[in-house]
């Protein structure tokens, strides 16, 4: 092609392509072309190539704009990370030392969990599992046997926090589990089943209680979460429950190979080994199946379905709470709020009402109890104008003697 534009052909064209055929086999791995000629010119094609990524005399390369920037050290790094080709969790931990960290206790907790034969040899046992490789713990192994995961990974931890309202604005509890991440499992479980509301469902033989968002379909997310997260982030996994929702959000994005659009039809773990241990746990169920089982879970449960926002970095999953009129419809109050609008027919002081529900910290039971039904307007004050009264009384409002009146038809 001349400079100004016209195409004028080649002239050796077998030199030409002999040329673009060597340089293309000169990459690690070599590069498939297609090289043909079309009239004058020579013709270059190259497909999308799957033995990602390509080096040329040892160096790696990145595209950036028109040109093309070795890659540092921490790049090529990053990006076989990225890519899949290495897994964090099978990779050794540094920090961990296997004659101090890895205790008796640790190990019989882990051996039950996992299904280990009590005869089995320790040592025999990790390599079996892949859990250690030459005689050092990998990072799986490192945060299944622990007693705080952060000595490892510093932000390996799950973060809960109860927020006031629909914003995060005014935080009225938080909690930082740090243990090994089973055991980190079941406390953020717990910890979500104690801040939601639970419904009594009457039957024959008396009432059972109904957590109000599906139990199997929030540790099918919390799990996953902890299973797919991406371990290199600065940032852990965050539950966050507000008046009308709860998040479980996780950091690392989509693992490699992953599309938006297949979310509940492939999975691609971006932890392997630590996928395979938390199904040999039963902590998972089939490969593949969480996001539409969680989906499943919420319809069977009669609430609406999740919503999953994904971003470069982050996955978020949230759970519609009921609120409003919907949640004395359905029963969606905790125990402790359904025994405080009963007692409130009649006028009756903060102390009555913790003593009567077992509470001792006066700030944390209005923010978390009192909060609720009066923002809902179940409750009202004897003096609004001062709330900090040490004269005030709560009583019923007129919605709240409607919403009890329902309560009582569901009970009889």
């Amino acid at each position: 092609m001349t400079d100004a534009g016209e195409i004028i052909g080649v002239c050796s064209r077998n030199r030409l392509k002999s040329e673009v055929l060597s340089i293309a086999r000169s990459a690690e791995p070599p590069i498939a072309v297609e090289v043909e000629s079309v009239g004058g010119v020579l013709c270059v094609t190259v497909p999308d190539q799957h033995s990602k990524p390509y080096s040329f005399g040892g160096k790696f390369f990145l595209r950036e704009g028109a040109t093309s920037q070795q890659m540092s050290r921490d790049e090529i790094r990053k990006f076989f990370f990225k890519e899949g080709l290495i897994h964090f969790d099978e990779t050794p931990c540094p920090g961990y030392n296997l004659g101090k960290d890895l205790t008796p206790e640790i190990w019989a907790r882990f051996a039950s969990r996992a299904g280990i034969p009590p005869n089995m040899e320790m040592e025999t046992a990790l390599h079996n599992l892949h859990l250690m490789k030459d005689g050092r713990m990998t990072h799986a192994g490192a945060w299944l046997l622990c007693g705080d995961i952060t000595r490892y990974t510093l932000r390996a931890g799950v973060t809960c926090v109860l927020f006031r309202g629909t914003t995060n604005v005014h935080i009225l509890d938080r909690r930082d589990f740090t243990g090994d991440l089973y055991s980190i499992y079941e406390d953020c479980m717990a910890y979500v089943q104690s801040r939601l509301n639970t419904a009594l469902i009457p039957h024959a033989h008396g009432r059972d209680e109904r957590l109000e968002l599906p139990e199997e379909a929030l540790r099918e997310a919390l799990v996953n979460a902890i299973a797919h997260r991406d371990y290199r982030s600065t940032a852990n996994v965050q539950v966050h429950i507000y008046h009308d929702r709860l998040e479980i959000i996780t950091p690392g994005g989509l693992p490699a190979g992953m599309k938006v659009e297949e979310l509940g039809r492939k999975s691609v773990p971006r932890n392997p080994l630590l996928f395979g241990l938390f199904y040999r746990m039963n902590l998972v169920e089939q490969i593949g199946s969480g996001i539409q089982r969680i989906r499943d879970l919420c319809r069977e449960h009669g609430v609406a379905e999740p919503k999953f926002e994904v971003s470069e970095n982050w996955v978020t999953v949230a759970f519609p709470r009921a609120t409003g009129d919907k949640v004395g419809t359905k029963l969606g109050l905790s125990r402790d709020q359904v025994e405080i609008l009963r007692l409130c027919k009649v006028e009756q002081p903060i102390v009555a009402l913790m003593e009567k529900v077992g509470r001792t910290n006066r700030t944390k039971f209005r923010d978390q109890v009192l909060g609720a039904l009066l923002e809902q307007e179940l409750l009202e004050m004897t003096i609004p104008e001062k709330p900090r009264s040490s004269k005030q009384r709560y009583r019923l409002s007129d919605k709240g003697k409607q919403v009890l009146q329902r309560l009582k038809g569901k009970e009889s």
